[in-house]
């Protein structure tokens, strides 16, 4: 019995590894932190048995079609489309064709989601494959550079991009951040400025703005149409 990435137990690959090896299937696991964990999964066949994470599994299918059951019913991903799993839902997992199948998949701690959404409740999206290209783009964003970390400032406007795009697909009506900060946003955009030659951390935007980093993030993006990432 094998821990698995999100807390997880897995009852096992159903292969031997000298089979696994004959056939190139593997798991490349990303640098963790951040309340994020990412990986590539290449499998053939079935490949997990029924088992729940205690974070959110979100990820893209890169090639072949991708063959789960939750939530009482057998879904299918095709190439692009984007997996949506929540918390404590049961699934398993594995190839629906002979060519076998590649994705990348993230999980998130609900409490970083949490804190993003600023007193509102987590999104459920009841559709576990959705074909969305804007989402898409956004996941592969942190899923592209598997073999780098995630910077701090990177990973605060991702997840406020993220929970903008689970709400609109869990049809909560969105939140008015009222009128655009544009002080808070030219401080931060003169603080990153000035510390270009460094990283430089959220908290340290947060003591200058007197923003969270969720809120400087959105409103950040409305004054400039960058992230602060982005930007330094």
């Amino acid at each position: 019995m094998a821990l698995g990435l999100g807390g997880e137990t897995l009852e096992g690959l159903e292969r031997s590894c000298a089979d696994a090896a004959a056939t190139g299937d593997r798991i490349v696991a990303a640098p963790g932190g951040l309340g994020l964990e990412r990986i590539e999964a290449r499998f053939h066949g079935n490949a997990f048995e029924p088992h729940r994470h205690d974070t959110y599994a979100i990820g893209v299918t890169l090639h072949g079609v991708q063959r789960f059951h939750y939530r009482g019913a057998l879904q299918h991903s095709l190439p692009g489309q984007v997996i949506l799993l929540h918390p404590d839902e049961l699934h398993d997992g594995g190839a629906g064709t002979a060519e076998g199948l590649r994705y990348r998949i993230l999980y998130l701690e609900p409490s970083l989601l949490l804190d993003c959404l600023d007193g509102e409740p987590l999104p459920f999206v009841r559709d576990a494959v959705v074909s969305d290209p804007q989402l898409r783009d956004t996941l592969l964003s942190a899923l592209a550079p598997l073999d780098e970390e995630l910077g701090d400032l990177f990973v605060a406007d991702f997840v406020a991009q993220l929970a903008q795009h689970l709400k609109r697909h869990a049809r909560q009506p969105a939140k008015s951040t009222g009128r655009t900060a544009w002080r808070a946003a030219a401080l931060a955009r003169d603080y990153l400025e000035e510390n270009a030659e460094r990283p430089v951390r959220s908290d340290e935007l947060e003591a200058v703005t007197g923003l969270d980093r969720y809120a400087l993030s959105r409103h950040f993006r409305a004054t400039y149409s960058t992230s602060p990432h982005r930007f330094l």
